[in-house]
């Protein structure tokens, strides 16, 4: 058998898996949160956010909404240089993000059963 038909072969099977995976997966919650920063912010989604009094004065003084907020945590990168992540029992966490053009913090306090945001600057 020549190389090009083995080639071929290969890349039919390949391409017929491919499909069979898509299917079966198709509609699934299945994930991949591989990276520390991924497995964190999908960890901070799942919980119920309680919003501290300094971040929701300046929430309502720059008009942010919580939906941008969650936005930050679902597309945002998180600093473990800024963050405290040993804490106990509760990990504090930095979140990078962008805010209508504006680079933005948020700190997270993630603990077992809540995640509660205390802050939320607007970063030089």
């Amino acid at each position: 058998m020549s190389l090009l038909k083995r080639f071929g072969y290969y890349f039919g099977g390949f391409a017929i898996g491919l499909v069979l995976l898509a299917f079966f997966l198709n509609g699934k919650k299945a994930s991949c949160d591989y990276g520390p920063d991924a497995r964190v912010l999908k960890n901070i989604r799942n919980k119920p956010l309680v919003y501290s009094e300094k971040a929701t004065v300046f929430m309502s003084s720059k008009k942010i909404d919580t939906t941008k907020i969650n936005y930050i945590l679902f597309k945002g990168d998180i600093n473990f240089s800024k963050s405290d992540t040993r804490k106990k029992p509760c990990g504090i966490y930095f979140v990078e993000g962008n805010i209508d053009g504006l680079d933005t913090g948020v700190l997270v306090e993630n603990c077992e059963k809540t995640a509660t945001i205390y802050s939320v600057e607007f970063l030089d």
